[in-house]
């Protein structure tokens, strides 16, 4: 399948200008991703699966889904995305685009951050929308409602983030969705702690400044060693193929 041209991203011209040069990656990716409807409709639908089908299998007993709601959404929220990231370099890798970013004048770690971001857009932004409906499916109380939308708001973009690094690392790789689960489900273990705890002490009545501020401290650490990590895999990876 056709994919769309890297705009702007052609020549090796330095006069072309960095921001324009994200702005090109990052509507490009949108681009692609609307011409592969399944791609973006896989991850939201087995978002809402999980979480419809977890109080059938375990209990749909009130009390047991307002305490453990906030887990069942993180977790299902955790899973949809690694299940898009193996599609994050996956495309460009196929159609030689991704030797063409690497070997352009703009930093390559800014280009893997626009990347990142229309990835987040697609698959992590959605998830965060569906929340408020699935909340109030599993019994979860307004104001947890609200706080949990808040913790997936911050901490999508760190799963994104540092899933970049794993799809990079495991890139051209056989089997390359289980290698990439290995190495990122350990990594996205403290923001799944973070997030669901911080919804926990919001249904308790806890003040949650202080876990919203920490994860928004992971939120810009990933901001600034994700993407230069990323790049430095994706020049590995391509290396190594």
């Amino acid at each position: 399948m056709a994919t769309e041209p890297v705009i702007g991203l052609r020549s090796p011209d330095l006069s072309v200008g960095t921001v324009t040069a994200m702005k090109a990656v990052f509507v490009r990716d949108l681009k692609t991703a609307f011409r592969q409807p399944q791609d973006l409709l896989n991850p939201l639908l087995f978002f809402v699966m999980v979480v419809t089908l977890f109080p059938l299998g375990v209990s749909p007993e009130v009390s047991f889904l307002q305490q453990a709601g906030s887990g069942i959404l993180w977790v299902a929220a955790l899973l949809s995305v690694l299940l898009s990231l193996d599609h994050l370099y996956r495309h460009d890798f196929d159609d030689g685009t991704l030797e063409q970013l690497v070997l352009q004048p703009q930093p390559l770690f800014l280009l893997v951050l626009a990347k990142s971001l229309a990835h987040w857009v697609l698959t992590g932004l959605p998830l965060v929308l569906l929340t408020p409906v699935l909340g109030i499916m599993v019994h979860m109380e307004g104001n947890s409602v609200v706080v949990l939308c808040l913790t997936l708001l911050i901490g999508t973009p760190v799963l994104s983030l540092i899933g970049s690094i794993g799809a990079a690392l495991t890139l051209g790789l056989r089997s390359a969705g289980v290698l990439l689960s290995l190495l990122i489900i350990p990594l996205y273990i403290p923001v799944l702690i973070f997030g669901t705890g911080t919804v926990t002490a919001a249904a308790e009545g806890a003040p949650v400044e202080a876990q919203l501020a920490l994860m928004g401290a992971f939120l810009v650490l990933a901001l600034t060693l994700a993407p230069f990590a990323s790049a430095a895999a994706l020049r590995i990876s391509l290396s190594n193929s």
